[in-house]
């Protein structure tokens, strides 16, 4: 299991990350269970998932867009934001425009190719929680949120950029 950072700890994770499923089956197969499930899975399968005992969280992809969840997004408790790749960075976008521009206050967790480099920055996008890659040391990484002091640009953790604020 990927070890979890949430809010400036390693903690433990509650939520099984459903990356590949064929249909609902998989809901009677582990009753109970945290699910966070893709976008299209969700779409497909709402009946099954509404009548399923354990909760649900949504991932997005890279490619796919926050608008199209604007309408429920604050029915989820949790929201990932897939990195592919450590270069793809379209997860950042998302992120602040789940905090800024929709007004989420829910988790909003990394998942995938999540490294110590990348976590201040997706912090200062309103990333709260991250599901680091199988390589990294929560011990190191967690050392990363005090890598800046202070930002020139605004960003959703500080609003103002620096020149406003002196």
């Amino acid at each position: 299991m990927p070890t979890l950072i949430k809010d400036g700890k390693v903690e433990r994770n509650d939520w099984t990350l459903l990356k590949t499923a064929t249909g609902p089956e998989i809901l009677s197969a582990v009753p109970g269970k945290n699910f966070i499930v893709p976008l299209q899975f969700w779409r497909n399968y709402q009946a099954e998932i509404s009548e399923y005992s354990g909760e649900f969280a949504l991932w997005l992809d890279s490619h796919e867009n926050v608008n199209d969840i604007a309408e429920e997004v604050h029915s989820f408790p949790l929201i990932a934001l897939n990195f592919p790749a450590f270069a793809d960075g379209r997860s950042y976008t998302n992120a602040r425009e789940l905090r800024e521009r929709l007004g989420y206050q829910g988790e909003i967790r990394a998942i995938g190719d999540v490294l110590r480099d990348q976590l201040y920055l997706m912090s200062r996008c309103g990333f709260n929680a991250f599901e680091l890659r199988h390589d990294q040391d929560a011990d190191v990484c967690l050392a990363a949120f005090e890598d800046f002091h202070t930002n020139y640009q605004g960003t959703v953790v500080e609003p103002l950029p620096l020149f406003r604020r002196r």
